[in-house]
């Protein structure tokens, strides 16, 4: 018996440990799902609680870890946060979400188990960033149709796990990237089976070294971009490939023999380029069932006798080729042959399709030829034969030209339509098996196809069937799926609508389920799929969201609800807002013990009074999993509140706790400023003798651990720009647009936080001072950091706001040394200097630069930087600029740095750098400043600076 004791409370203490572990991992992922909660203004119904396990929508998790986020067409808004410590993350699909913008952080290489990557179909923007090629797991990449530009990152080569490669529906530039022994590139993908880059604006010839025999491609998919050169005999090598489009660029020369060695090719498109020489010979590409070497300018030629050979031809595209002579009528008895355009060639004689054609045979364009007869022997025929503008049709009132000198419309607009249906009522549609609903609705757009008669149903039928048992057996409450309307576009691609419905009780899909179906459908290697179908994109349907009546239902419904809400919530306001009047007396009576009367305390300005509980509970007990950072005045903690925004929680330790006095300052200036460049103050807390101050959560950390490479983030020149910009525009805040002017006294790279953007927020008002319109020239105690101290302040004790200026200074000479103010025994102001000489480049500060300065851009307008900052450490404050005017100068520079700038891997244009710039400018800088020495700008029609 005592031994079954100990036995179960050993396995009791097993059970709490592992739970305490997973704990601790687990509220890590809430911290992270919460900062993207709020990033995206969404939340689910089903995301209550702490633990993102608890069968959170579109959450997988293992052992209490977040495995998998699957949030496919949930109308997220906002950006992906650079915050995303999810190091148990194998799936991340966020496709179909319109709203979803910005850059992709650099941060996403923390996702080192991340396995599928999603994102098509968005509206992120930007450059790819290098960092992606950490993700050495990853076996599925898809970025399609979203807004991301510049070049593809040589990185990429890393991922040799990468099997599926799709980037293709965006704005990227520049050339294909391949390795050299020294850097990385894209040839280095030998397990890659997908490379789509279509519709891009990639340029340059095609390198050969992409290409070798140890690749496993199944699918090129260059179209619709600006390739230049001729097309790399190297392809041949790659004997794996099915598809080949290489259509719609400016590739040049013949093509190469070696393509004939690609017998598994069933698709080959290299139509609307600039190709030249004999019409290319495709006699080995027996698998060959769309070909399409349509306008281009190849030699004068009969028609080719390759084309016996493709057995499994279904459509042969040859327009503007150069083609002459006689149509052979061998080429219509190829059993599998659907269509034939020859349009625009010099096509003769007479056409003699003869009695044996293939039974498939649908159509035959050959509009803008010489055919001047026809043979006897195609009254009755079931294909449709096109001779408009041919001399066959001139002036002819004979039953051939009115029989096919004609073009009449083709409708496909039923292809698998439900048959004998009775009529549903209005917003409902009949499926295949007549059942009255409200289907999910896309337009599929297929990059290519096998076939080109849209008339036979059987292709379109074979599909359904196919995505339903698809459904079905990934569980997806599917009862079938139905295809119509088929069509091509411009860029010769199928489109179609499918319409999925939904099987039990219900006639319509809930946002999960719709969620689930577009994510099944955006994993472009979907299991089954019938061969005639390539891959495809998702367009929304004409009626996504079926009828008015029933928005009208719904919103009926909702008000209702609604109502009932707000009659809750205004209950539980009142209950709430009694506690806060208790919990406000108490600390109004704390400031009393501790010398503030009633009459003075906090006069807050949208801040918060917080219980010491919700505190409490909000950083899981002040754990150590949510501490920050630290200092002498105490520790900082992640917090999430329960309206999912992420705070950063200021505890001060008993012994280093302000006086009331200074409390309520730091209290009252930050719930008064509002500056997208100033920290925000959420709320504070005097409860249990605590000082706690609740400030909005700054992901990023400070500059000072960017600056020595602790973050793990690098600051190129442009990014260093816009952070002194940005500190700048928040500094100038206080001394020209707070009412009374505010100063700060303790400007230094660690009180400049830099959030999910590396935008730039001035933090710490614990010593700030405000002054009195008459006040200037105060005396005051001195306070302030060691190294950003102002000299005059120091000797004189008379604060202004230039003392803001002179540390600010030093912060600038900090981005660009990337060194602490005083190092080794050497202030970094004399270090500089010193080391100046203006008549050098860079003023001969090379050796002093921080080395990651200039990793990706050149440093243009570095110097006027330089005499910037030692204008701002003049030992006299007269010779300082205030903060309005550093704001000009500092926009100016980020203007001549971006025009100017010859950039190896440019973030952004000029033009948009200098819209940045123009941004929240006001006229605010003086005219009494001295700028000789400083800058000389040409005077180009602007407004004269003095």
């Amino acid at each position: 018996m005592g031994q079954t004791r100990a036995t179960h409370v050993f396995m009791l203490l097993t059970l709490i440990g592992f739970f305490l572990i997973a704990t601790e991992g687990n509220d890590q992922d809430y911290i992270t799902i919460r900062t993207l909660m709020d990033d995206w203004g969404i939340k689910p119904q089903s995301w209550v609680g702490s633990d993102p396990c608890a069968n959170w929508e579109g959450i997988i998790c293992n052992n209490s870890r977040i495995t998998a986020i699957s949030l496919a067409d949930m109308s997220l808004k906002g950006q992906l946060s650079t915050v995303i410590d999810l190091s148990e993350l194998q799936i991340l699909d966020l496709s179909s979400n319109k709203d979803l913008t910005g850059p992709l952080p650099a941060s996403i290489e923390n996702l080192t188990k991340l396995v599928y990557l999603n994102l098509v179909d968005c509206r992120f923007s930007g450059p790819i960033p290098a960092t992606i090629g950490s993700l050495k797991k990853l076996s599925y990449l898809s970025l399609k149709n979203n807004r991301f530009s510049g070049l593809i990152p040589p990185s990429m080569g890393y991922m040799s796990n990468l099997t599926f490669l799709d980037i293709s529906g965006n704005k990227l530039t520049d050339s294909i990237p391949v390795s050299n022994g020294t850097t990385p590139g894209l040839d280095m993908l030998q397990n890659a089976k997908h490379f789509h880059f279509s519709n891009n604006q990639l340029s340059g010839s095609i390198p050969p070294q992409l290409f070798s025999s140890n690749m496993s491609l199944i699918h090129l998919l260059f179209d619709r971009n600006n390739f230049t050169g001729s097309i790399p005999s190297t392809i041949g090598l790659v004997k794996t490939l099915t598809a080949v489009r290489l259509d719609r660029n400016s590739l040049s020369g013949p093509v190469p023999s070696s393509l004939s060695n690609l017998s598994n090719v069933a698709e080959l498109h290299l139509s609307n380029n600039r190709l030249t020489g004999p019409v290319p010979n495709l006699t080995d590409m027996t698998s060959l069932n769309y070909v399409d070497i349509s306008n281009n300018t190849f030699d004068a030629s009969d028609f080719p006798n390759w084309f016996s050979a493709l057995i499994s031809v279904t459509t042969l595209m040859m327009e503007n080729t150069r083609l002459q002579g006689q149509v052979p009528r061998a080429l219509f008895s190829l059993e599998n042959l659907e269509t034939v355009r020859l349009r625009n060639n010099n096509l003769s004689g007479s056409l003699d399709i003869g009695t044996t054609y293939g039974r498939r045979l649908h159509l035959i364009d050959l509009q803008k030829n010489n055919i001047t007869s026809l043979g006897q022997n195609n009254e009755g025929s079931n294909y449709n034969l096109t001779l408009v503008e041919n001399p066959i049709c001139a002036g002819s009132q004979n039953n051939i030209a009115k029989k096919y000198c004609n073009i009449s419309p083709t409708d496909y607009s039923n292809s698998t339509p439900p048959s004998n249906c009775p009529a549903c009522s209005s917003g409902q549609v009949a499926s295949p098996n007549c059942i009255c609903a409200k289907p999910y609705k896309q337009r599929l757009v297929f990059t290519f196809v096998s076939f080109s008669n849209l008339g036979n149903s059987s292709y379109f039928k074979a599909l359904s069937d196919n995505l339903t048992s698809s459904f079905q057996n990934k569980s997806h409450p599917v009862a079938s799926v139905s295809l119509s309307h088929p069509s091509w576009d411009s860029f010769s691609q199928l489109e179609l609508n499918i319409e999925i419905f939904r099987s039990g009780n219900r006639v319509s899909f809930n946002r999960a389920e719709n969620s689930a179906i577009t994510s099944v459908l955006s994993n472009q290697i979907l299991e089954g799929r019938p061969i005639n179908f390539g891959p495809y994109s998702l367009l929304p349907s004409a009626d996504p969201g079926g009828s008015n009546k029933a928005l009208i239902i719904g919103a009926a419904i909702g008000g209702s609800v609604l109502l009932s809400l707000l009659v809750l919530v205004g209950v539980y306001a009142l209950h709430q807002k009694k506690r806060a009047d208790k919990t406000l007396s108490d600390s109004i009576l704390l400031m009393q013990r501790t010398g503030i009367s009633s009459a003075d305390g906090p006069q807050l300005k949208g801040a918060r009074l917080f219980s010491f509980e919700e505190l409490k509970k909000c950083t899981n007990g002040f754990s150590e999993a949510n501490n920050i950072g630290s200092g002498g005045y105490g520790q900082v903690y992640r917090g999430g509140l329960p309206t999912g925004q992420m705070v950063a929680i200021k505890r001060a330790k008993r012994e280093s706790m302000q006086g009331a006095p200074e409390f309520k300052i730091e209290v009252e200036l930050l719930s008064r400023v509002h500056h997208k460049n100033l920290v925000s103050l959420v709320g504070f807390c005097l409860e249990h003798g605590e000082q706690m101050l609740v400030y909005e959560f700054v992901p990023n950390g400070d500059l000072r651990d960017t600056l020595s490479g602790k973050s793990g983030i690098r600051l190129d020149w442009m990014r260093r720009l816009n952070v002194a910009l940005g500190a700048a525009r928040g500094l100038a805040y206080l001394h020209e647009y707070a009412n009374p002017t505010i100063i700060h006294r303790d400007i230094k790279s660690n009180n400049i936080l830099l959030d999910k953007d590396l935008e730039p927020k001035v933090a710490d008002f614990g010593l700030s001072k405000s002054m009195a319109a008459s006040g200037m020239n105060s005396e005051t105690t001195v306070k302030g950091t060691l190294g950003y101290l102002d000299p005059e302040y120091y000797m004189t004790q008379k604060l202004t706001e230039k003392s803001d200026v002179y540390s600010f200074g030093v912060v600038m000479l900090e981005l660009i040394t990337g060194r602490s103010p005083i190092e080794k025994g050497m202030y970094i102001v004399r270090l500089i200097r010193m080391t100046m000489d203006k008549t050098k480049d860079l003023y001969n500060l090379d050796d002093i630069l921080d080395p990651f300065i200039g990793l990706q851009t050149e440093l243009n307008g570095l110097e006027k930087f330089v005499d910037l900052a030692m204008s701002c450490v003049e030992e006299l404050q007269d010779k300082r600029p205030r903060m309005g005017e550093v704001v000009k100068l500092l926009e100016k520079i980020i203007q001549i740095a971006a025009l100017n700038a010859t950039t190896k891997n440019p973030p952004s244009t000029a033009a948009s750098y200098e819209e940045y710039a123009s941004q929240d400018s006001k006229d605010i800088y003086s005219r009494d400043f001295d700028y000789s020495g400083v800058f000389a700008f040409e005077d180009r029609g602007s407004s004269s600076m003095t």
